[in-house]
């Protein structure tokens, strides 16, 4: 996981994924908010902290984080991090506007993937947002997945099965990045058929050549707007706005 995190610190600032999940995801929750500040914003699994970087725009930030290497990338550059674990938050009950969760729930087994929601709704205010990228498909599983240990790629049908049954209601759900899907369905698909998908790959985390890198970013952009408006059908990721509904509780709570 830490390799994983320096080869993500790397690329984070330029490559045109990450690039597009932050204008994505700042674009969604915008509107979920209707533009005014949530208050407190919690990334759980922050990494590096990238992200805290954009959600500033959106209230007080706080990253919580399990690696070192994480936290070492973000706090050398000024950000608020912690320690902490998305399965066990330390926050109080009702204390937050918005709980993040960009690409941690696919690496965790099924019962701390229950936990972790379960974590964001019990710290989210009643009204509160959740925002959540996943990584989609299971036609997707290659050589990424092993670097980033990747249990499971969800479907519309089991993120919001998820969500539902931790008490959240689904506000926006939808794929991103169609424009690479051919592409990355190609690569994954020759990882598989060479029996290299077992193998830990940093490809997908280096930045292109910057002609290829800006094409991609432009058509993810163009994308993007296309999502003011539309859901996408398919792509390599997806991303989810969903609210905390007031007096219910989870279908399976922990235990007080």
């Amino acid at each position: 996981m830490e390799r994983m995190l320096r080869a993500t610190a790397r690329a984070e600032d330029e490559h045109f994924w990450f690039r597009a999940l932050r204008r994505n995801a700042d674009r969604l929750l915008s509107v979920a908010t209707a533009g005014r500040p949530a208050g407190w914003v919690v990334d759980c699994g922050a990494g590096t902290g990238r992200n805290l970087d954009w959600l500033t725009r959106h209230g007080e930030v706080l990253g919580l984080e399990l690696t070192q290497a994480g936290l070492d990338a973000g706090r050398a550059r000024g950000r608020r991090l912690v320690r902490g674990t998305v399965a066990a938050l330390p926050l109080a009950d009702n204390s937050v506007g918005v709980a993040t969760s960009f690409d941690v729930l696919y690496c965790l087994d099924d019962e701390t993937e229950r936990r972790a929601v379960e974590e964001m709704w019990r710290v989210l205010q009643p009204g509160g947002l959740a925002v959540i990228n996943a990584a989609a498909l299971g036609v997707l599983h290659g050589s990424h997945s092993t670097l980033t240990r990747e249990v499971r790629r969800y479907s519309r049908r089991r993120l919001t099965a998820l969500l539902t049954s931790a008490g959240f209601s689904i506000e926006r759900l939808t794929f991103t990045n169609m424009a690479t899907f051919p592409i990355a369905l190609a690569v994954r698909t020759l990882d598989r058929l060479a029996g290299h998908a077992g193998e830990a790959s940093e490809a997908d985390l280096r930045v292109p050549p910057r002609p290829i890198n800006w094409c991609f970013d432009r058509l993810l952009a163009v994308e993007g707007w296309w999502l003011r408006f539309f859901d996408l059908p398919i792509g390599t990721s997806l991303l989810c706005v969903a609210r905390k509904q007031q007096g219910r509780r989870p279908t399976n709570p922990k235990p007080a």
